[in-house]
């Protein structure tokens, strides 16, 4: 560990740097305006590349689901639907039903992967309710797992995650189709 003197009152706590989180904190990829223009959701759609480089688990007619970028937990996905819409009133009835099965799939689909004790399910409507991008509405499915809230993210403001997202991809993409 470096000591440096003349920085502060010296404490107990050793640091852990995430300097790759800057990214999330300074808004990288979070859209400048309410219009699909600037989007991520939507320039990663209109990209052409690979579903396994854009993190695009599973499509379906109305709804896709595709891992986060910043995730709580291995496995943490979103559930979106392809029209852009802010808010969960605008969505078409057929929207809905589409983003809830598929909200149930990806569930099944984590429980068969990798026995999750529980999970945290939810849409973060605007800016202050915590949507880091309000613009495009986007349902969280968040594996949980008891301990899985240890002293890093609660203290420390670092998650650890185990498992590369790459890695979490391929688990998710290959059982999608066997777990319905």
């Amino acid at each position: 560990m470096t000591r440096q003197e003349g920085v502060g009152v010296e404490d107990a706590l050793q640091r852990l740097w995430t300097p790759h989180r800057m990214a999330y904190i300074q808004g990288e990829n979070k859209p400048v305006g309410t219009d699909s223009d600037g989007c991520p959701f939507c320039r990663l759609l209109e990209s052409g590349q690979p579903d396994e480089d854009s993190l695009i688990v599973a499509r379906d007619e109305l709804v896709f689901a595709i891992l986060n970028l910043y995730p709580y937990n291995p496995g943490h996905l979103m559930v979106l639907p392809y029209r852009h819409v802010a808010d969960y009133t605008e969505l078409t009835p057929e929207e809905t039903v589409a983003v809830a099965e598929y909200t149930q799939r990806a569930m099944r689909v984590i429980r068969a992967i990798s026995a999750p004790h529980g999970f945290n399910i939810g849409l973060n409507q605007g800016p202050v309710a915590g949507a880091g991008i309000a613009a495009h509405l986007h349902q969280h499915v968040v594996p949980r797992w008891g301990g899985d809230s240890n002293f890093m993210p609660v203290i420390g403001h670092t998650k650890v995650l185990p498992q590369l997202l790459g890695d979490t991809w391929k688990l998710l993409a290959d059982a999608w189709p066997e777990v319905g």
